[in-house]
């Protein structure tokens, strides 16, 4: 369980990342954000930009055309 809940869905490139951003620097380093978004292209957005921040991506599922993600903010 996830200690935030962000639901991005029907918006397109950059903002689910940049919503998620903003979430993220308002939670405590070690919580979890868990993002829901229908942008196909937040897959590969959201491992660039864990990889570049230094977050965590736990978790990333797509069920149909819902895609989910689970980011441990470690920085």
């Amino acid at each position: 369980m996830a200690d935030q809940l962000l639901d991005v869905k029907g918006l397109n490139c950059p903002l689910p990342i940049l919503r998620a951003k903003k979430a993220l620097k308002d939670l405590p380093i070690g919580s979890t954000l868990q993002v829901v978004a229908t942008d196909p292209g937040a897959v590969k957005d959201f491992e660039a930009f864990c990889r570049t921040t230094g977050n965590q991506l736990v978790e990333s599922k797509a069920e149909g055309k819902i895609f989910s993600f689970l980011i441990k903010r470690t920085a």
